[in-house]
């Protein structure tokens, strides 16, 4: 038996849903080459899953894997990552990871789990009931049609107030593409709620008693989270306020460090006022508040508190209390969220009484948080929202519904901006009633099979801001030129990466931020301002290759991506510096495996390789930049006609992305021509069983078939 390191909790617990059997494997000795998280996930569905497996389909298999710095007392180190052949992805399925935080990797760990592969399926509703060594399927028939916070209230009653529960609502029960699996009460892995679905698994319980061991020396270990804390700015690691401040030479409007001195949690009991300084550590959560960033100044006053996941000081999921809730919709007064999820609501209007701040957008945003997280609805990072929009602006939803449901349809609320709509209209999508629920909760894909509508008019679409594959962009051009751009080409679904924009977008001004890149990737030019692009050079590709790196090592380690990197801090005696080498520091004395930055990097790019093998496995082609690698056509057009690279535009050169293209192929050691690892590159990173397996089916960049 192989010794556990520390990090680890040393076990992977294997459930047969068909057979209702458990078995375990040692976590080191199988997996601890792909850290954990989304690296385990990616070798499971290499190994186990066939090309060509649907979403819903016995054979395909649900991993939920934590990571090495789970459950430790590492700050933002509360994320969970479930791999699984992703439904959304259109027009096939193939390998996607939904992301959650709360205290499920937590619990997991304390269990003495590091992760859990679901196969099969049941033959009736099940829950995974979860106490350190004991696991059980309980009959769920009772939970089947209710919502996740009724299961999580009957299982924590059933299992202890001490108890973790991911479950589904009603959209995963009916396998909609776009449904979540929801822990603590609203942190939410998208996408792959359908999954478990079709499983007939209703919800996983875990509690856990155990410890998570750390190797290293406790004192060092002890000094490293006291400087990650010193270096933690707000939200999306935004290192200056969005108010001046004596103890800050700069600040942003645009900064999500909000929580100004002086302002106040007006719905806590008693009201709570802002206090504390940049290097006051015990502060930390008063800098964000999700709702008043998005909200503005109302927000405060129904403000309860922040809450977050294990281990983060961050808090970004803001608790809400708005009295109105109960009296006018008759929905809990409470409520909470976070960035896309908070707007769940609001989105769907394309304008409301009193503008995107006022009393109906708070109203619309509580209806939301409270109806989508209980029926487990996935917003598609506001895709639905905005495909909503469109269809019904459009007269799509008037030319293709029958006549007795389009008229079923309170338009005329919907037009005034009256939030009452949404209690319409959520349960349609997330019981996937009538043919606008069932074609809307399958994602974009949904209306271009369902209804014959082009992508292409998507793509062609500034307001919907679609990319690929079903899903739209996630902090692309408009964040960060060629780089932002580069990124969303990369994954099966929205890119989920941060490392990027959480550094452009830190509110330092762009002087600091040039500086900090020249160190950090070799050049200033490396970075831009937002909508003010210069042409692509090596730089940029290196910084690219860095941050789709980092966000893969953050999802294997368990880390908050929406977080990290922690390349910037708030400290100007530091510079302005953060810790470039913070992962492989703490991972070191985890483990006790002395890894550096590099190394660390390394295996993070082993990773990245992994998802893109895959890819190419289940496409059955290498041909990656003309197949996968899209670039959707408003990224080429500017509204007001303005040319590439003149200030105030987001519009890209079609000549400098092929550029921008061949420049990151080359950094990642890929083949130029398709975009496609090459038998080298597998070798290089130890996946030379996974490049010759490719180079068989002629999978590899000039290997014969």
């Amino acid at each position: 038996m192989t010794t556990t390191p520390g990090g680890f909790a040393g076990k992977v617990l294997r459930v047969d849903l068909s057979t209702g059997k458990f078995s375990t494997q040692d976590t080191v000795e199988r997996y601890s080459e792909v850290l954990g998280g989304t690296g385990l996930g990616y070798q499971v569905l290499w190994e186990e899953v066939p090309a060509g497996t649907g979403p819903f389909d016995d054979a395909n298999k649900l991993v939920f894997a934590t990571g090495v710095l789970a459950g430790t007392s590492v700050p933002c180190s509360g994320r969970t990552a479930i791999t699984t052949v992703y439904p959304s992805c259109w027009p096939k399925a193939l390998v996607g990871s939904g992301h959650m935080g709360g205290q499920f990797a937590a619990k997991l760990k304390y269990a003495g789990y590091d992760a859990i592969i679901v196969e099969g399926r049941a033959e009736r509703p099940v829950w995974l009931f979860i106490r350190d060594g004991r696991v059980e399927l309980r009959d769920a028939s009772r939970l089947w049609g209710s919502g996740i916070r009724r299961t999580t209230l009957e299982i924590s009653q059933e299992m202890g107030a001490d108890c973790c529960v991911a479950a589904i609502g009603q959209a995963g029960e009916k396998r909609a593409p776009l449904s979540t699996v929801v822990n603590s009460l609203s942190h939410s892995a998208g996408g792959v709620g359908g999954v478990m679905g079709a499983k007939n698994l209703k919800a996983i319980g875990v509690q856990g008693s155990g410890p998570v061991r750390i190797a290293g020396d406790k004192e060092q270990w002890e000094l490293l989270v006291k400087f990650h804390l010193s270096i933690l700015g707000a939200n999306n690691q935004h290192v200056v306020p969005a108010f001046p401040s004596p103890e800050s030479e700069y600040y942003s409007p645009g900064s999500r460090w909000v929580g100004e001195p002086g302002k106040r949690w007006g719905a806590a009991r008693p009201p709570v006022e802002i206090t504390g300084s940049i290097h006051d550590m015990s502060r930390i959560a008063y800098r964000t508040n999700s709702a008043a960033f998005f909200l503005g100044e109302q927000a405060w006053k129904h403000t309860v508190r922040g809450n977050g996941c294990t281990a983060c000081p961050i808090r970004c999921h803001t608790t809400l209390k708005v009295p109105a809730m109960a009296t006018k919709y008759g929905l809990d007064e409470i409520a909470q969220g976070t960035c896309i999820a908070l707007n769940f609501g609001r989105f769907f209007f394309p304008g409301l009484p009193g503008g995107p701040k006022g009393q109906a957008a708070l109203e619309a945003c509580m209806i939301g948080m409270n109806m989508a997280d209980d029926m487990g609805i996935w917003s598609n990072y506001g895709q639905l929202q905005r495909d909503f929009i469109k269809l019904a602006n459009d007269g799509v939803f008037q030319a293709k519904l029958g006549s007795a449901e389009y008229a079923s349809i309170p338009w005329d609320l919907w037009r005034a901006g009256d939030p009452s709509f949404l209690l319409d209209l959520i349960p349609r999508i997330g019981e996937r009633r009538g043919e606008l629920g069932s074609v809307l909760s399958q994602g974009s894909g949904g209306p271009f099979d369902h209804w014959g509508i082009p992508e292409s008019a998507w793509e062609a679409d500034h307001a919907t801001t679609y990319w690929k594959m079903g899903h739209p962009k996630h902090h692309a051009n408009e964040d960060d030129g060629q780089c932002g751009v580069i990124i969303n080409t990369q994954y099966n679904r929205d890119a989920q990466c941060h490392s990027h924009t959480n550094f452009v977008r830190n509110g330092l001004p762009v002087h600091e931020q040039k500086r900090l890149a020249g160190e950090l990737w070799g050049s200033p030019d490396s970075v831009d301002a937002p909508g003010h692009y210069t042409r692509m050079n090596p730089h940029k590709a290196r910084r690219a290759k860095w941050a789709l790196v980092r966000k893969e090592l953050h999802d294997c380690l368990g880390l908050c991506n929406w977080m990290g990197p922690w390349v910037a801090s708030p400290l100007k005696e530091r510079g302005y510096r953060g810790d470039n080498s913070l992962e492989s520091r703490f991972y070191t004395l985890a483990t006790g495996r002395n890894l550096d930055r590099e190394g660390l990097d390394l295996a993070g790019t082993r990773v990245f390789t992994l998802h893109r093998a895959l890819t190419i496995r289940d496409m059955a082609t290498a041909d990656m930049r003309a197949a996968h690698d899209h670039v959707p056509q408003w990224v080429y057009e500017d509204p007001k006609g303005a040319q590439p690279f003149s200030q105030g535009t987001i519009r890209m050169d079609r000549a400098d992305m092929a550029l921008a293209m061949d420049m990151f192929y080359e950094t990642m050691g890929w083949d130029k021509a398709t975009g496609a690892p090459t038998r080298e590159a597998y070798a290089r990173l130890g996946l030379g069983d996974v490049g010759q397996a490719l180079a068989d089916k002629g999978l590899v960049p000039g290997a014969a078939k």
